[in-house]
């Protein structure tokens, strides 16, 4: 998605008084820093903090947002996300006349940098020693991380089984939720796998047509492909796809060769620790570690 200089953080003089926040993390991160009483907006899919949010407005799902109810709200500014929300409805807030802000956040050093942009454009550094916290704990899993053995690792996000085609889509190295298990010493095994289409070539079928402009940072692979990366852990995560006892049942019936299985190293996971930046990291730094190095 190609956005210009409009969409950027917005330089004002004062911190906005009405936000709509189409992005969960953000949500969440928004109220954790102490800015809960500018939201006037959230969608469907906020969930956290669960206590505060109770009185705030609904304004549907981050792909299908009510965008008449948000120009009738008429907020200082809209929060999206390149990642959460669809090209269509940033432009269709923005042309409506809403100061549109989109982040994006592809690494954990750019997930700190969204909190320090959120004090900036809220005119304090009152919450900075989180974020400060946060900080050290980055650079303490980083370095922890290179001193222990590295853990190759494979993680959907989603499954689909149609019309004889079985896939699961994971992710590459061009990703926030790489660089993040990265940061506990979690090797990708797809980490340079792009998706290519049509799906009969990502499934390798047929020959790959040439991606142009489209997302490859998402394949879909089948488990012998998985088979072949022989991870040593699995995670299952419950966002954006839930996956259940029946997918784990399935991966153990097709990956029986691998370290994973063997040692019964597959794992179910709350997928916003991994898929959530802000303040959600914290929760990251402190619930990863042992799902890569047990007894930790």
């Amino acid at each position: 998605m190609e956005l210009g200089a409009e969409f950027q953080i917005p330089n004002w003089d004062k911190p906005p008084k009405q936000v709509v926040s189409l992005v969960p993390s953000i949500t969440e991160s928004l109220f954790a820093l102490g800015f809960g009483d500018s939201v006037v907006g959230v969608t469907d899919y906020c969930i956290h903090p669960k206590d505060l949010l109770t009185g705030v407005e609904r304004i549907g799902g981050p792909k299908t947002p009510k965008v008449n109810r948000i120009v009738e709200i008429a907020p200082d500014l809209v929060i999206a996300d390149q990642e959460e929300n669809d090209k269509e409805t940033i432009f269709e807030v923005h042309e409506a006349g809403l100061q549109v802000w989109v982040t994006a956040t592809k690494t954990v050093d750019d997930s700190l940098d969204l909190l320090r942009q959120i004090l900036a454009l809220y005119h304090t550094d009152k919450p900075v020693m989180m974020i400060n916290s946060l900080q050290i704990g980055v650079d303490y899993a980083r370095a922890a991380a290179r001193a222990e053995e590295l853990v190759r690792y494979f993680c959907p996000i989603w499954y689909q089984a149609d019309e004889g085609m079985e896939w699961w889509m994971t992710f590459n190295r061009e990703t926030y939720v790489h660089d993040l298990l990265g940061l506990f010493g979690g090797v990708n095994v797809f980490a340079t796998r792009e998706r290519r289409y049509p799906l009969e070539a990502d499934l390798g079928l047929t020959d790959p047509e040439a991606a142009c402009d489209r997302d490859t940072r998402y394949p879909r692979v089948r488990l012998e492909e998985v088979q072949e990366g022989q991870p040593d852990v699995i995670f299952l995560p419950d966002d954006p796809f839930k996956f259940s006892l029946r997918h784990k049942e399935i991966l153990v019936a097709g990956l029986k060769d691998t370290p994973a299985v063997r040692n019964n190293r597959i794992y179910f996971l709350d997928g916003s620790l991994i898929t959530w930046p802000g303040v959600r990291l914290g929760k990251a730094l402190q619930e990863m570690p042992g799902y890569f190095y047990p007894g930790l």
